[in-house]
């Protein structure tokens, strides 16, 4: 060989080191960064969502990727469920999928990370998600978000990468990334448990003193009953029609005074269970729901009537009897009612409909309200409600769909703004006997 051959060989050799070497400095660089990104956020306490989407984020920059989502698994379903999405058709949150299905069931299951460079010709491939959103996954690569223990949580997606396609060294940055975010989803829960442990304890004891509180206003009523009976007995036959009507309205007024205070006493037990996510079984029975949704109206009738808002009845009378849980539905119509009280403006109405068909109840509370703007409506029945009441919680929406779930029922919204909302509600006719 030439020496002028050699010298250019000594050149090349030079050039594809250092190459090499700079490859490899811009792929610690970007390890780094992401390790970087991710860690300042195991320190600042965010809420679980609030990691996802930080995570999921700092994964798609450094990786210069089109779209992404985490899937977090849920036990009781056997699920992987979309918690964050980011992309040009993203995944509704909520989205459910199950967790033996697609890419990501197989990584959640094995354990196993997955390069993805053709997602459409890998057999495992789940196209319903893409076929869902219209998005189409070219390349991708799906990592398991793992606990300390090294048992699965949920999956990381990181797809179509803008340059190229994901590649070996684009999963050593992920997974550095998924280890952080795995560590970081775990310390946020048990962040939200000990916070969750507090609130429980103190409703707990809030219920305690509600209980005591509401023992006197139930013994006072009682003895109110029993002085008026003794009262009205004593009354002259002459005033004997007027009595009547008196003691009447008397009666009224306590049997809502016992009625109430039972139900504040529900009420708050209802609360509790809703925070520590658990529910006792429901207690069917036959029941009629023109006569549910009366009680309520005996109690927001007068509230209505000060604001000068109609409350109308439309078909509840014919309904069939069902096999229910009274007490519960009772909470569902008076939270529907409750809240749209202040919505609806003088001379408004709400209305609330009931038809019976083939195999099922159909019912509605409708209002003509000022409706709800897209994010407040987005937001119903999920986790994270957002609630315009002053000091409001969003935790009465919760407890409306665990009650008509319980029935095996369903409730959706529709609302505009400007025009109203109606709330529909569609519970089984199952058998009394």
């Amino acid at each position: 060989m030439s020496i002028d051959k050699r010298i250019k060989g000594l050149f090349s050799e030079d050039t594809a080191t250092q190459k090499a070497q700079a490859r490899l400095l811009l792929q610690r660089e970007r390890e780094l960064e992401a390790a970087q990104r991710l860690s300042e956020a195991l320190f600042q306490h965010l809420t679980v969502n609030d990691l996802v989407q930080k995570a999921l984020h700092t994964a798609l920059d450094v990786m210069g990727a089109e779209a992404g989502s985490v899937l977090l698994a849920d036990a009781d379903s056997q699920q992987l469920v979309f918690r964050h999405s980011i992309g040009e058709n993203p995944v509704p949150p909520g989205t459910g999928m199950a967790w033996s299905e697609g890419i990501a069931g197989s990584v959640f299951i094995s354990g196993e990370a997955a390069v993805i460079p053709d997602a459409q010709r890998d057999t495992r491939f789940f196209g319903g998600i893409d076929r869902t959103t219209g998005y189409q996954t070219r390349d991708m690569i799906a990592l398991p978000l793992k606990r300390w223990g090294g048992q699965p949580i949920g999956v990381l997606n990181v797809l179509n990468k803008r340059n190229g396609s994901l590649n070996k060294d684009d999963l050593a940055i992920l997974t550095i990334i998924s280890s952080l975010t795995a560590t970081a989803i775990e310390q946020a829960r048990l962040f939200e448990e000990a916070k969750l442990a507090e609130v429980v304890h103190r409703i707990g004891d809030i219920g305690h003193d509600v209980k005591n509180m509401l023992t006197p206003v139930v013994l006072g009523a009682k003895i109110l009953e029993e002085e008026l009976d003794a009262f009205f007995s004593r009354t002259p036959s002459t005033e004997v029609p007027g009595a009547q009507k008196s003691q009447e309205r008397c009666d009224m007024v306590i049997g809502m005074l016992n009625n109430s205070a039972r139900r504040i006493q529900d009420r708050v037990k209802q609360i509790a269970d809703c925070v520590k996510n658990l529910s006792s079984s429901p207690e069917f029975a036959p029941c009629r729901l023109a006569s549910v949704i009366q009680s309520v109206l005996d109690i927001l009738g007068l509230q209505a009537q000060e604001k000068r808002v109609s409350i109308r009845l439309d078909g509840l009378d014919g309904l069939p009897e069902i096999f229910a849980d009274e007490r519960r539905l009772y909470n569902v119509f008076y939270n529907l009612i409750n809240n749209a009280l202040p919505e609806v403006p003088v001379g408004g109405s709400i209305t609330v409909s009931g038809r019976a068909e083939s195999d099922h109840l159909r019912l509605s509370v409708a209002d003509t309200g000022r409706g709800m703007p897209h994010e407040v409506l987005n937001s119903l029945f999920t986790p994270h409600t957002i609630s315009r009441k002053p000091g409001g919680t969003g935790l009465g929406t919760k407890i409306i769909k665990d009650v008509v779930e319980a029935h095996g029922g369903t409730i959706t919204v529709e609302s505009k703004e400007g025009v109203g909302t109606t709330f529909y509600i569609c519970l089984p006719l199952r058998s009394t006997l």
